[in-house]
């Protein structure tokens, strides 16, 4: 065999088992260190903002990036503190209007019931009544056998979620701690941000370091493209439903259209988890007009959403709209909800790679060039 097929065969292979180390490697080491590169991300995204307090207003660095932190801290627990105030004024307008409705509600059923339900019954009770002896046995015997299943069914379903109570409760130290060390990693990266920046550059030749500085400001603005874009997708959903809700008259539209906005970044559930019970309880409460309206409503959401995030996420992190699409198609299919995250981003990472020439070299590495 030539020995430049083996050699070429060879350093292929090398790739191969490098990529797949660093993914192992990078998957073992955010499994433990992810508080620190949940801190490296926070620190990027406020390394601009402290660069302005430091040479802008002359402050010292630590007190900068001190200062950051306490901006950032601010203004999202102001947003919390918003957002929990509205929700709890609109749950005691609910507590008020709740009562009335399940009355309503109860009524519609006890009519159902007795209109619908009891002389069901009461044909199948007669019909039931003429059939022979071993006929009547097996049909009791079906019944009994779906009763102890649907029994058995509720009773693991409560069972396995009183058992989960413990480890969610246990969850909220945990998150405080991340959060804790989070916070700390970022202080301490933010502050030291140039020196370690200088120290990274002075471990890797210059060809990785002229690619990576490609890769890492790619990334960079692929990071807040993505934010800006859900930013976007969100505050869009959030105005149209409150139009919607203000034209159709509907008390505490913007806390209802705030919850639906941020519910809308859940794809599996997305505005439907309150559209479609809040449609079906209006249809079944007689408010049919409200519900139709409501209906319509959910409509132009659910289509805005699919026409406006491609182009919104395209145009936000310097994708083809075609391939974000694709891309979230294919991250939804393979892992869920997850990929619709992880799908944009591996494009991103792919995008980015290609265009600092990593995948060139990658080759000419492969087919003995001088890279």
């Amino acid at each position: 065999m030539n020995p430049k097929y083996i050699y070429q065969t060879l350093r292929f292979l090398l790739v191969i088992g490098v990529v797949v180390l660093a993914l192992f490697s990078f998957y073992f080491v955010s499994k433990v260190a992810y508080p620190f590169i949940i801190g490296l991300i926070i620190a990027l995204m406020i390394n601009p903002l402290v660069n302005i307090f430091e040479k802008k207003a002359k402050m010292p660095r630590v007190l900068s990036v001190f200062l950051a932190l306490i901006i950032i801290f601010a203004l999202f627990a102001g947003l919390i503190t918003l957002l929990v105030a509205e929700i709890v004024s609109g749950a005691t307008y609910l507590a008020k209007v709740v009562p009335e409705h399940l009355d309503t509600l109860i009524n519609y059923l006890e009519d159902y019931f007795t209109g619908q339900i009891l002389p069901l019954y009461n044909q199948l009770t007669s019909v039931f009544n003429k059939l022979e002896t071993g006929q009547q046995d097996t049909i009791i015997s079906n019944i009994q056998n779906v009763g102890q299943k649907i029994g058995s069914t509720v009773g693991s379903f409560i069972q396995n979620l009183f058992l989960k109570i413990p480890n969610i409760i246990s969850w909220f130290p945990n998150v405080a701690t991340v959060l804790i060390f989070s916070l700390l990693a970022t202080f301490f990266i933010s502050k030291d941000w140039y020196r370690l920046s200088a120290m990274g550059g002075r471990l890797l030749p210059e060809k990785a370091k002229r690619s990576g500085r490609t890769v890492f400001v790619d990334l960079k603005r692929a990071l807040f493209g993505f934010i800006r874009a859900q930013l976007t997708l969100i505050s869009i959903t959030t105005i149209i439903i409150l139009i919607g809700l203000l034209v159709l008259r509907v008390d505490y539209a913007i806390t209802i259209a705030l919850v639906t906005g941020i519910v809308d970044i859940i794809p599996y559930l997305g505005t439907g988890a309150v559209f479609v019970p809040w449609i079906i309880y209006e249809a079944i409460g007689g408010d049919m007009g409200l519900a139709i309206g409501l209906g319509v409503l959910y409509i132009i959401v659910l289509v805005q959403r699919q026409i406006m995030e491609p182009k919104i996420l395209s145009s936000s992190i310097g994708l083809d709209p075609l391939a974000t699409l694709i891309a979230l198609f294919v991250g939804f299919k393979l892992i869920g909800f997850l990929g619709l995250i992880v799908g944009p981003v591996t494009l991103v990472i792919i995008s980015t790679l290609y265009r600092a020439n990593v995948f060139h070299d990658v080759w000419s590495f492969i087919k003995g060039k001088q890279v």
